[in-house]
């Protein structure tokens, strides 16, 4: 399955874009893709546990299924006034 994954505030200067196409084999959830971003992105893992997964606009566990065609945000934590 293809999915788009968007890089949001730091993770997008970490890994140098803000977004990518990726194949996944179906069935899959967040927590799976999330093993495989580390992998294909290292300097990721470190990051993932406290980022927060949003699946077609809505904030999801890594239990969430995942489908063609979805589109996945990887948002970090933000803070400021």
């Amino acid at each position: 399955m293809t999915l788009v994954i968007y890089y949001f505030a730091a993770l997008r200067e970490l890994l140098g874009r803000s977004e990518e196409r990726l194949e996944l084999p179906a069935p899959a959830t967040v927590a799976e893709l999330a093993q495989l971003l580390a992998q294909r992105h290292p300097q990721l893992g470190p990051h993932l546990g406290s980022v927060r997964f949003a699946v077609n606009e809505v904030f999801v566990d890594g239990r969430a299924p995942l489908a063609s065609g979805d589109v996945v945000a990887l948002i970090p934590p933000v803070s400021g006034g």
